[in-house]
């Protein structure tokens, strides 16, 4: 079961399309897709194998712009701590998959599949890469980490991209 996830993972990686800029943006126009980065430090975080808590979505009106993209917030507070660390709240890696990253990839990720490791957001793109990220978080950090440098900027895959809805960012 593991190689055949492993050959269709690899598969997500074939490269398609690039993007403009260093952080992953979607169709939605913002990075993360318009969820609040600040507000998942104040979320609560299930165990690993557990389904996380839903993400804040930003607003329009309130964003800020960082790495090559704009970032929406759920409140000004929010976006005022992120415009004084962007570096500490905006997702590793651009906002691709951590695993990805992990497996020498770039693709994009879901921001509703997240985790916070020694105060830092990772994101990853689908369940079943939620399953093989946390069978070894620690590991995957240390070779995604090591890998990053070599593909940062590497243009990431849009073939067969799971999709999932997003309410964010939100209309005042």
């Amino acid at each position: 079961m593991k190689r055949f996830a492993s050959v269709a993972f690899a598969a997500l990686l074939a490269p398609m399309a690039a993007f403009a800029g260093p952080q992953y943006v979607d169709e939605t126009g913002f990075a993360v897709s318009g969820f609040d980065v600040v507000a998942y430090f104040d979320l609560e975080q299930n165990a690993v194998g557990e389904k996380q808590t839903a993400p804040v979505p930003g607003k329009k009106s309130i964003t800020a712009d960082y790495n090559g993209a704009t970032f929406a917030f759920s409140s000004e507070e929010n976006r005022d701590k992120f415009t004084a660390d962007p570096a500490h709240y905006a997702p590793q890696f651009d906002g691709h998959c951590a695993y990805g990253v992990s497996k020498g990839g770039k693709v994009p990720a879901n921001p509703n599949l997240w985790r916070i490791v020694d105060d830092k957001l990772y994101l990853n793109i689908t369940p079943v890469v939620v399953g093989f990220w946390e069978e070894d978080i620690p590991g995957n950090i240390s070779l995604a980490g090591s890998n990053w440098p070599g593909i940062e900027g590497s243009d990431a895959s849009t073939s067969t991209i799971p999709k999932y809805t997003s309410d964010a960012p939100q209309a005042d």
